[in-house]
């Protein structure tokens, strides 16, 4: 027997629970051609935007600074929660050092540190939804333009 839905507003304080204490998301990109690409990256959210940090020149780095959109996903098949967003891209050394430190402390990886030349991508939500299971389809779209609708 399944539980009973969540209503949209709980949905939504489970979804910011997950953007402030998960630390990887699947972020799924595509280069200008179509050609799709899925990675796991740690991230650090500040409320408004999560901050994730990729080789420049890997699959994922050159799709999100070719086409400034990605997509991610929080949780599992049966607790997940979809964002789509815009992508800022930063040098390494443009970030501010205390959000770097923040970054590192929460994911225990510095790409500041290494010889590879990472960036800083900067996503920004403009779509969100959240469902658990099939009951929860009706009313998954939490924020839509960037603003959340609960």
């Amino acid at each position: 027997m399944s539980t009973p839905p969540r209503a949209r507003a709980e949905r939504r304080r489970d979804t910011e629970h997950r953007l402030g204490h998960d630390i990887d998301v699947w972020v799924a990109s595509a280069s200008p051609d179509g050609a799709p690409h899925l990675v796991p990256l740690s991230f650090d959210w500040d409320g408004e935007a999560l901050l994730v940090a990729t080789p420049a020149a890997s699959p994922t780095g050159r799709n999100l600074a070719a086409t400034g959109t990605a997509q991610l996903a929080l949780g599992h098949t049966r607790d997940v929660a979809m964002i789509e967003g815009h992508v800022e891209v930063l040098a390494i050394d443009a970030l501010a050092p205390d959000l770097g430190d923040r970054f590192a402390a929460r994911s225990g990886f510095d790409p500041r540190s290494l010889t590879t030349r990472y960036c800083w991508f900067r996503i920004t939500p403009h779509r969100i939804r959240a469902w658990r299971e099939e009951n929860e389809l009706t009313g998954r779209e939490l924020m839509r333009d960037g603003r959340w609708l609960v």
